[in-house]
């Protein structure tokens, strides 16, 4: 305190300054605030400040709250976004986790890229064991009329023959000539749902081995939402191949399939651009045809120019 009246409490003359420095520290007045006091009480008691007990001074702002009232810090633990192990506040629990029938699948490509989040991908290996993770971000090509789609035009070959089968198969190809990305097809003619992101529930640590192949670290420098933020990259962790997953009826096929999982809020569905396709065209690239759920870490872009839009 800089005010001296605040002091003449404590700054009686009779007072023993040694029975004051005791009182202070037992209230826990900061060192800073103690030496104020203290000298207060010497000048206003007509005792010389050199008989004042040496305190040690730290450079230090006095606060102008009251000493006496210093409250010890309490730590506050920020709440964590949803990993592998928590319920997640964007979604609602669905009824079972059961595979998702010919029914699911038989919708538009826009309305199948949204309602794709929040299902499970489940791939079971060689060994009887599987690997599972929750889709958190898709990408929808509408087909014939999408010039950022592979079958653009109708224009079917042997490539992309899966985008023209039954709502539901397994559409697997490769880009520079060693990465994987892995579709599903939906209603509509050569239409299908890039799946673009992943958050890994199940088999992590077969996950981070998978990746770490090409790395060379066994995936030990890899957290566990980086394994799947991106097509590649789920692919690598999940073992999708084209030789193996592709044109697979998810409905049917005993190694790769989808399960209900969680439902997702359309208010935290993020609308955004698709990525890498900025050669189809300014009117192409600017669909909003990229969906992915607010807040989760698996992401593999973030668009925050969207989510304030969410925000108004």
């Amino acid at each position: 305190h800089q005010n001296t009246r605040d002091c003449r409490p404590l700054c009686r003359p009779g007072l023993q300054i040694g029975w004051v420095n005791s009182v202070l520290t037992t209230l826990r007045v900061p060192v800073d605030t103690r030496i104020v006091y203290m000298t207060h009480w010497a000048r206003m008691a007509s005792v010389t400040p050199d008989i004042v007990p040496p305190i040690k001074s730290r450079k230090h702002k006095l606060s102008e709250a009251t000493a006496c009232s210093v409250k010890p810090k309490v730590k506050t633990k920020t709440p964590s976004l949803p990993d592998s192990t928590t319920k997640s506040p964007y979604f609602t629990p669905s009824s079972s986790n059961t595979r998702l029938s010919a029914t699911f699948y038989g919708q538009s490509c826009l309305d199948l890229a949204k309602s794709l989040l929040g299902k499970v991908i489940v791939r079971k290996l060689g060994d009887g064991t599987t690997v599972s993770g929750m889709i958190v971000e898709t990408e929808a090509y509408c087909g014939k009329d999408d010039k950022a789609s592979h079958s653009a035009g109708s224009k079917k070959t042997e490539r992309n023959a899966a985008m023209f089968m039954k709502p539901g198969t397994v559409y697997v190809y490769i880009i520079y000539g060693m990465y994987h990305c892995f579709n599903i097809s939906s209603q509509g003619e050569g239409a299908a749902v890039l799946i673009r992101a992943v958050q890994p529930l199940a088999g992590i640590e077969d996950m981070k081995v998978q990746r770490g192949k090409r790395r060379g670290d066994k995936g030990a420098g890899l957290k566990t939402e980086q394994l799947c933020n991106g097509p590649s990259k789920l692919c690598q962790a999940l073992h999708i191949d084209k030789n193996t997953v592709n044109q697979q009826d998810l409905t049917t096929c005993p190694f790769v399939w989808l399960e209900s999982g969680e439902d997702v809020r359309d208010s935290d569905i993020v609308h955004s651009t698709r990525i890498g396709i900025d050669s189809a065209g300014k009117e192409w690239a600017k669909k909003p045809w990229r969906f992915y759920i607010r807040g989760n870490k698996s992401v593999s872009a973030r668009d925050k120019k969207a989510e304030k839009e969410m925000e108004k």
